[in-house]
C-alpha cells in the first residue's frame, strides 16, 4: 500500500489544496486526500503558479543552490512548535460551524455521526444493532485509559477506509465524545481567527512517543509504543542538524523535554544546555530572547489534555503560550505551529490517506497486532498557523503530518531532508503569505483560555455517564 517518492520542492507563497479534482501542473499529488467540501464559505482557494520540481530523498537540500544552514525565509526570525496530546480533529474542531471539514449537522444541529456497537466490541453493547451517536461530552473530564490510540485500536477504528470501528475497539463508545466549543474557547478561537488545517494527520496510527519521533526525525525507527529505546535514527533529529549549523533552539517544558524521546540525545555533548523549564518561555518572550526554534511542552501530568485530564487546563496553557507570543516584541516576525500528536482513540470522520514510507524499518508490532506498514497516516488532529503573515479567512485542505512542520524548519533555515517522509511532506507555507505586508502584524483579540478553577471540580466527580442518554440507539 506504500506510494512512491514523488517530492515537491514548492514556493514559500503557494498555495494548492488536497481536495482539487486536479492540481496545478507541475504539482505532485502524493498523499493528496478525497474529502467533502469545506464547511466554510470563506475559504480562500487562490493557486499559486507552479514552479520546476525536483524529487527529494534524504539528505537532500530544500534549495540546492543556496549553502546548508542558510536563512531562506527572513521573514519569518522565530517558530514556535506547541503539540498538544491525544484528540481528533472532529472531538475538538468538529462542531466549529463555518470553518474547516467538521460534523454534518442534522436539522436539530446535533451531528449525524455514527458509530455501530458491535457484539465484538470491548464493551458490552445494550441491545442488538446499537449505535452510537457522536455525543457532547458530559464534563471537561475524560474516562480513564480511554479512548486510547494502539496500533491495534487504529486499524479496528479505520476498518478499510468506512471509520466506523471506534466503537468496536479497544477504544469503546467513549471514543464518539466531543468537546463543545465552549469548553475549549481558546482552541475555537484561534481556529476561527487564523489558519486551522483541516487536513492535518498524526504521522501513524500510534501512541504518542512514535508521533513526536515523527516531528523531530521523520521517522519513529519502528517504535508504535510509548518507550524510550536508545537507538538513533541514521540521519539524526531535527536539534542536532539545528545544533550542528549554529542555530539557536529551546525545548521549554515542565515535566518532560519531548526532546528525550529520542532518549539517547541525552548523552550528547551540550544537549542538556537546550532543555529550558517552561517558566523561561514566558520571561524570554517577553523579552523577546526566544531562540530561533521553541518546542514547547505542556505539563503532561495536568495540561497536555491526555485522558483522564480536565481538558480545560491544556486549553489555558495553550491560550497562555499563543498570548505571550503576541505579545512579545518578536511578533512581527514570528510563525508558531500547534498542533496535537495524535488522536487518542476519539472518533474523526475523515479516512487518513496514504502516506509515504520514512525508511526500510517496519512497525515493531507487539504480539497479537495487526501487521501492517509506515505507509498510511493517523486520523486527523486539530492544527493551525499563528503568524503576522497568516491568511486571513484561510482554511488550509493541504495534507500534512507532523513531518510538515519537520519540512518547515529544513526549508527555512535550508537544512538537509532526514527521511522520505519529510522528503515528501508540504511545509505549512500555504497557511502564510510573504509576499504581502502582514495580515495579522497588530495581534488580534482572542478568547480567553478557561479557568478550569472556576468549574465544578470534575476531576474529582468524574467524567460523567457516557455515553449520555439519547445517544445511543438499538433495535
Amino acid at each position: 500500500m506504500g506510494i512512491g517518492v514523488g517530492i515537491v520542492v514548492g514556493v514559500p507563497a503557494r498555495h494548492y489544496g488536497s481536495c482539487m479534482s486536479e492540481p496545478p501542473i507541475g504539482v505532485a499529488t502524493i498523499g493528496l486526500a478525497a474529502c467533502s467540501s469545506p464547511s466554510s464559505s470563506s475559504v480562500t482557494t487562490t493557486t499559486m503558479p507552479a514552479r520546476p520540481t525536483r524529487k527529494l530523498v534524504p539528505g537532500d537540500l530544500p534549495n540546492p543552490d543556496a549553502a546548508v544552514g542558510t536563512d531562506q525565509l527572513p521573514q519569518i526570525k522565530n517558530i514556535v512548535i506547541v503539540m498538544m496530546e491525544n484528540h481528533s480533529y472532529d472531538n475538538v474542531l468538529g462542531m466549529q460551524r463555518g470553518r474547516g471539514d467538521g460534523f454534518t449537522l442534522d436539522k436539530a444541529g446535533k451531528p449525524t455521526a455514527a458509530n455501530p456497537w458491535p457484539s465484538g466490541s470491548t464493551f458490552a453493547p445494550p441491545g442488538p444493532n446499537a449505535q452510537v451517536k457522536a455525543f457532547p461530552m458530559p464534563t471537561p473530564c475524560q474516562q480513564g485509559g480511554h479512548p486510547y490510540n494502539t496500533w491495534a485500536a487504529f486499524w479496528t477504528s479505520y476498518a478499510g477506509g468506512r471509520n466506523d470501528g471506534f466503537v468496536q475497539s479497544q477504544s469503546g463508545p467513549v471514543s464518539m465524545g466531543y468537546n463543545a466549543p465552549e469548553v475549549l474557547p481558546f482552541v475555537n478561537s484561534v481556529a476561527a481567527t487564523f489558519p486551522v488545517c483541516d487536513r492535518y494527520f498524526c504521522s501513524v496510527g500510534a501512541q504518542t512517543y512514535p508521533n513526536r519521533r515523527f516531528l523531530m526525525a521523520g521517522t519513529s525507527l519502528g517504535l508504535l509504543y510509548d518507550t524510550f529505546p536508545g537507538e538513533a535514527p541514521p540521519n539524526g533529529t531535527v536539534f542536532q542538524a539545528l545544533s550542528a549549523h549554529g542555530i539557536s533552539w529551546k525545548n521549554y517544558y515542565a515535566t518532560l523535554p519531548s526532546a528525550l524521546i529520542w532518549s539517547y540525545q541525552a548523552g550528547l555533548p551540550g544537549f542538556s544546555s537546550h532543555l529550558t523549564k517552561i517558566d523561561q518561555f514566558y520571561l524570554d518572550a517577553a523579552a523577546g530572547s526566544l531562540p530561533s526554534v521553541s518546542m514547547v511542552d505542556p505539563d503532561f501530568d495536568k495540561q497536555s489534555e491526555e485522558n483522564p485530564q480536565d481538558v480545560q487546563y491544556g486549553d489555558q496553557f495553550l491560550a497562555k503560550v499563543v498570548q505571550s507570543v503576541m505579545d512579545s516584541p518578536q511578533w512581527p516576525h514570528t510563525l508558531l505551529v500547534w498542533c496535537y500528536d495524535e488522536s487518542g482513540g476519539y472518533y474523526d470522520h475523515v479516512p487518513p490517506p496514504a502516506a509515504v514510507v520514512p525508511d526500510s524499518v517496519p512497525p515493531a508490532v507487539a504480539p497479537g497486532d495487526p501487521p501492517g506498514s509506515f505507509d498510511r497516516y493517523g486520523f486527523r488532529v486539530p492544527a493551525g498557523v499563528v503568524s503576522p503573515y497568516a491568511r486571513k479567512d484561510y482554511v488550509s485542505h493541504v495534507v500534512h503530518d507532523h513531518t510538515s512542520i519537520l519540512k518547515l524548519v529544513e526549508t527555512k533555515w535550508n537544512l538537509p531532508v532526514l527521511t522520505q517522509r519529510d522528503a515528501a511532506a508540504d511545509d505549512l507555507l500555504d497557511s502564510v503569505d510573504l509576499q504581502a505586508p502582514p495580515a495579522f502584524l497588530t495581534p488580534p483579540r482572542l478568547a480567553a483560555g478557561p479557568d478550569p478553577g472556576l468549574l465544578a471540580g470534575c476531576l474529582s466527580t468524574g467524567p460523567g455517564t457516557i455515553p449520555p442518554a439519547g445517544y445511543v440507539t438499538t433495535s
